[in-house]
């Protein structure tokens, strides 16, 4: 896992095996594999891992959060190991996944809350993501992705013109720390954090704290750095790295490296939020 990570032939992750949680969702239906590959180039079809509904978590308000399937990086501490693969998620329609939407559009309303497409990395299905965006905002419903910013140049001006806020993920300061920890440079999150600051489109970042990876006070200065380039950045989530995705990755079958590392001491995380908050950071 800690190789570098090459991702599968398009062809081969065209989404064709059901997944789990995506209750009131229904399959796609079974078309031939051409029908069904430009269906996903085109947007109507995206592979899709589950979704639920959640308050103050993933954005502002009572949210639902649509997890894609289909990740680019391999992260060491990831807490949906089961989205890495397009291939295992549910092929779902656009127009299906919208029905589902809107019969929330009443309580996103009364909670000034909204729809947020994570994954897995949402922008892993740039057309799919495009659509869906669109359309929420003609229903007037708030989005959100929530990215790590890697496939940042596959936001096309449609995907920017229609976000209302995206959480930016910036897992390390250190470029070496990233790789480590994600199997893929830390350049690209930062390069799309600035299209994000030019464009003046609110972001909320996201930092693990995980001990003995990155926990290291120069790491955690380093990644205060990027982020306090950035003034749209409304505030920082600093998270601390717990164990409730041990279980996923053994169902899994796949190597965890942090099965012995414990999680941080408040007094530990306290200490990351203080150095985000010494760059003048909104810090939680």
């Amino acid at each position: 896992m800690t190789g570098e990570y090459r991702p599968e032939p398009l062809e081969e992750e065209v989404p064709r095996v059901s997944g789990a949680g995506l209750q009131g969702i229904k399959k796609a239906p079974e078309l031939d594999r051409h029908a069904h590959f430009e269906a996903v180039r085109a947007g109507e079809i995206g592979s899709v891992h589950s979704w639920e509904l959640v308050t103050a978590v993933d954005g502002p308000g009572t949210r639902m959060t649509t997890f894609f399937a289909g990740c680019p990086l391999r992260c060491l501490y990831c807490h949906n190991p089961d989205t890495f693969k397009m291939r295992n998620g549910t092929p779902v329609m656009t127009d299906d996944l919208m029905d589902r939407i809107r019969r929330y559009k009443a309580v996103f309303r009364a909670s000034k809350g909204g729809v947020t497409f994570s994954g897995g990395e949402p922008l892993m299905q740039p057309k799919f993501l495009e659509n869906l965006l669109v359309r929420c905002r003609e229903q007037g419903i708030h989005t959100t992705i929530d990215t790590s910013g890697f496939l940042g140049r596959s936001a096309t001006d449609t995907i920017l013109d229609n976000l209302n806020l995206v959480l930016l993920d910036v897992k390390s300061g250190d470029p070496d720390t990233y790789k480590k920890t994600t199997s893929r440079p830390l350049e690209p999150t930062v390069q799309f954090g600035n299209v994000l600051a030019q464009r003046g489109i609110p972001v909320w970042t996201r930092f693990v704290l995980v001990p003995g990876l990155t926990d290291d006070p120069d790491n955690v200065e380093q990644a205060a750095r990027i982020v306090s380039a950035w003034p749209n950045v409304e505030r920082v989530e600093v998270l601390p790295f717990h164990q409730m995705a041990r279980d996923k990755w053994d169902s899994l079958g796949i190597d965890y490296q942090l099965a012995d590392v414990e999680p941080p001491s408040k007094q530990a995380t306290e200490a990351a939020r203080n150095i985000f908050r010494d760059h003048g950071l909104t810090v939680f």
